[in-house]
């Protein structure tokens, strides 16, 4: 027949009687003569110490040898007892602590520290803190075409690398264009879909308006887009949260370049490098289709490297993981 299987509480009573044992026998000199009370006589006298509790003196039926070591067996049997309770308290410590880890371990990301809430509020990345002099030119692509290709050519001459945000109108428009920028060694970001308010959206229009464009430029290119910018630099929490569950980090930008109002080449050369907030991990805004950016660029270029600025494209500059925000979008290594 099998043998029964001992429960807990049997097995810590074995290692009580165990650990008795040992302790008589270490202060006895391993006597084999002597041996604890029966369990009988000790509650005996514990039942008499109970009933003449309050009389300030022991007045148990025992000789005062029997009653000494009565005291010395009682002290034994809590320090034995507190012994085992302690390691067995101990010990289901270490493994719930050890089970809580190994969970820990296993469930949560890599990238715990990521965040980019700053006061309750969601934030695109603005710019970067970097001991790196470098900066990072993008250009928004939503609607006209006629410089694309000169603009690559400047930026192949000074063999710079850059960042195009493209709306899903302007890659259907311009399959060929959206090509050659990935073949030339730049970002393709996404520009939402129809460039509409992504703020004045649902979730779920924001999702299509993000991965409509997604999946016209994984189909065309085989690229993986992973950069989002807001048209109109217009967000709230919800489109923050929802680019990050699409697998995107949000971008803005701390320099505008203000092509877009058609200032002229001078202007748009002036506003960039003479910006207040241009430093160390700028990113810096310009469009393609704008009047004059494709004649300020080559301009821009040389003076930005003069001021000893290494033009990087976005996704060199930000931080993929181990980061937080700052209250101006500023994205910090953690």
């Amino acid at each position: 027949m099998a043998e029964r299987r001992k429960s807990w509480s049997e097995k810590i009573e074995m290692t009580l009687g165990e650990l008795e044992r040992q302790v008589f026998s270490d202060k006895h000199g391993n006597a084999k003569e002597e041996k604890w009370p029966e369990r009988e006589k000790v509650e005996a006298w514990t039942a008499e110490r109970e009933k003449q509790r309050g009389y300030g003196q022991y007045c148990g039926g025992s000789c005062e040898g029997q009653k000494n070591q009565t005291k010395e067996e009682r002290k034994k049997e809590t320090f034995c007892r507190n012994i085992v309770l302690q390691t067995v308290k101990s010990a289901a410590f270490v493994l719930a602590t050890v089970a809580l880890i190994q969970g820990m371990v296993r469930f949560l990301p890599d990238s715990v520290t990521v965040s980019n809430s700053v006061g309750g509020r969601e934030l695109p990345i603005y710019c970067v803190q970097t001991d790196k002099k470098q900066v990072a030119l993008s250009f928004d692509a939503a609607w006209g075409n006629e410089d694309t290709a000169t603009i690559l050519e400047i930026l192949r001459k000074h063999n710079v690398k850059v960042t195009f945000f493209m709306t899903g109108g302007w890659v259907e428009a311009y399959p060929d264009d959206v090509k050659a920028i990935l073949a030339d060694g730049h970002d393709l970001g996404n520009h939402s879909e129809n460039h509409k308010n992504m703020s004045q959206l649902s979730k779920e229009e924001c999702k299509e308006e993000l991965m409509a464009v997604h999946r016209k430029v994984q189909e065309l290119t085989g690229y993986e887009m992973f950069l989002f910018r807001p048209p109109y630099g217009d967000y709230d929490n919800d489109v923050i949260n929802v680019a990050k569950d699409c697998g995107y980090y949000s971008i803005q930008w701390d320099v505008d370049s203000l092509d877009w109002k058609d200032y002229g080449v001078d202007s748009i050369i002036q506003t960039v490098t003479q910006h207040k907030h241009l430093g160390n991990g700028s990113i810096i805004l310009c469009h393609n289709g704008a009047k004059y950016t494709a004649d300020a660029l080559e301009t821009l270029i040389t003076t930005l490297q003069e001021q000893g600025y290494e033009l990087v494209p976005i996704s060199q500059l930000i931080y993929r993981d181990n980061y937080h925000l700052d209250h101006e979008g500023r994205q910090i290594s953690s």
